[in-house]
């Protein structure tokens, strides 16, 4: 019976290889300590300029560092993007191998299969009246023995290995799951980049460079309430409402949940504007199925809607879309929190789509990941836990959203006081 239950030994190419992948993995850690290093270099003087008086040098100097500190964040997480995939080389490596002998072992469990059924068929008279004497009589019966109990090995060995297996793939789909949200950070702060740089060249062409000048600039600048009750808050996959109505649904999300209503501003305006996909997909192309497309056709029957004609965000070349509404809710989460979101909107079914019912669903959200605690640590831990789940929250290269949604809700915050003292 010897050979029949085998343990896989590693090829020369194996070994090469994860020789390989853990030189380039700690040539990627220590490249990504440094990059690290030098965005904390660039805080603190973001830091040292914010506590200075308002002066054009001083701005200019602070959207420089702000765009070094964005660059300097792509290449970091680009570098983590890069382990990852080394990581997800590995695991489908692992998995290659364990399927391999998965394989062998099913072969090896047939052939026993076989020899034992063939001993089975065999009654005891047979095998007496077979010629045999009894010392081949016991010899079978012993092989027999041995046939059992190797094909009880067999059996268990491939659970073994069929349980590896699973535990491998569910640790690979959560490194490309990250990946995936990584790459989606990536494609926000490259268009903040743009948008600093704009900022600058303005602030320069208005100025001409002139201190006087700019400050006459920031004079003029100040927003009045009535300006602001005019600003449009546009809601990708919604039609563009005022900013005051986006303040009342934000105001009375807020009042249930207990999370500020600058900061439910600030995800909804970051999850509604990622980009020229947003709204653009359909689920047929764009959903992972089943996951998200079996919950997305229940709640559109629900709704009494033609799925067809539903907007969502469409995928990306690196990840799934199919995200919903103005708070950008996939379906298989959307669905957890509806009976909360009926109870709170009075909406039942609620609709993903409708303005107050994804208010309502950010908060209830921002409200289960800390939120409502009102600091301004637990709204940023908050709203990386929005993007990035609660497992990977912690992370540095997910730092660049939670920085943007607090400066988008320190921004509503601004002008809401003004409303507020108006």
């Amino acid at each position: 019976m010897t050979g029949i239950v085998t343990a896989l030994i590693l090829s020369p190419f194996l070994v090469v290889f994860a020789q390989n992948v853990a030189e380039r993995r700690a040539l990627l850690e220590k490249e990504l300590k440094e990059v690290e290093a030098q965005i904390e270099e660039q805080q603190n003087i973001l830091n040292a300029r914010a506590r200075e008086s308002v002066t054009l040098e001083r701005d200019i100097a602070i959207l420089n560092a702000t765009i070094e500190k964005a660059k300097l964040s792509i290449r970091a997480r680009s570098l983590e993007i890069e382990r990852l995939g080394k990581e997800s080389g590995e695991k489908q490596v692992v998995i290659k191998r364990l399927s391999a002998k998965i394989e062998r072992e099913k072969e090896s469990i047939g052939e026993l299969i076989r020899k034992a059924d063939k001993a089975d068929s065999f009654s005891l008279p047979e095998i007496i009246l077979g010629g045999k004497n009894f010392s081949e009589f016991f010899q079978d019966i012993e092989e027999y023995q041995v046939i059992k109990g190797a094909l009880r090995d067999s059996y268990k060995e491939l659970a073994t290995d069929k349980k590896e297996t699973e535990e491998e793939q569910e640790a690979l789909d959560l490194r490309q799951t990250e990946e995936v949200q990584l790459r989606k950070l990536q494609e926000l702060e490259k268009k903040k980049i743009e948008a600093q740089e704009a900022e600058k060249k303005r602030i320069l062409k208005i100025s001409k460079g002139i201190e006087a000048e700019y400050q006459k600039i920031i004079k003029i600048k100040q927003l009045s309430a009535a300006q602001i009750r005019a600003e449009l808050f546009t809601l990708r996959g919604s039609a563009a409402i005022p900013f005051g109505k986006a303040l009342e649904y934000a105001t009375l999300a807020g009042k249930k949940t207990g999370v500020r209503p600058a900061l439910i501003l600030g995800i909804i305006a970051e999850e509604s504007n990622l980009g020229e996909n947003v709204g653009t997909g359909n689920w047929r192309v764009d959903m992972k199925a089943p996951r998200d497309t079996e919950p997305f056709l229940d709640i559109t029957r629900r709704l009494g809607f033609d799925p067809d004609k539903m907007p969502v965000s469409k995928k990306p070349w690196y990840g799934y879309g199919g995200a919903m509404g103005p708070a950008q809710f996939i379906p298989s989460t959307w669905v957890l929190y509806e009976e909360r979101i009926a109870k709170a909107t009075g909406h039942n079914p609620p609709n993903p789509w409708e303005p107050f019912d994804a208010f309502l669903a950010s908060a209830l959200l921002l409200m289960d990941n800390g939120a409502d605690k009102g600091t301004p640590a637990a709204e940023r831990l908050a709203a990386l836990r929005y993007l990035a789940g609660w497992a990977n929250a912690g992370k540095k290269a997910y730092a660049f959203y939670g920085d943007d949604v607090m400066e988008l809700a320190e921004k509503y915050q601004r002008q809401i006081d003004i409303l507020n003292s108006s």
